[in-house]
């Protein structure tokens, strides 16, 4: 008497042959399982890094269009997407000033609702 055992494809569910270690019929049913386990934590950083480029596009998009220092209102940057919480790191200045960072770009809150915003030399 032979005893035949069948396990199932994660994926798809289809009665799987060969290998008894076998987990997948195929690798699309692996790809797309492996795709859809690691969807969430995968579009947190997506997002983030979406944030991130966007912020650094119009930082520089300001600096394009004149002098190395631009003074902003805090308002023209939210009205152009810029988010403030998301930041590259931060970079203390030697009078102690803190400047926040978006990749090559930064930009100093100043007072009035006031933004100075300044390439980083690499």
């Amino acid at each position: 008497m032979t005893l035949t055992l069948f396990t199932q494809c994660r994926q798809c569910s289809k009665n799987l042959r060969g290998r008894t270690d076998k987990k997948f019929c195929d690798d699309h049913c692996r790809n797309q399982f492996n795709n859809r386990v690691k969807a969430a934590p995968n579009n947190l950083v997506r997002n983030i890094n979406h944030a991130l480029t966007k912020n650094r596009r119009i930082l520089e998009s300001i600096i394009a269009e004149g002098p190395a220092l631009v003074k902003v209102t805090r308002e023209n940057l939210l009205q152009e997407g810029f988010q403030f919480r998301f930041i590259t790191h931060l970079n203390t200045h030697k009078a102690g000033t803190v400047y926040y960072c978006c990749y090559d770009y930064a930009y100093l809150l100043l007072e009035e609702e006031e933004v100075l915003i300044v390439q980083l030399q690499t």
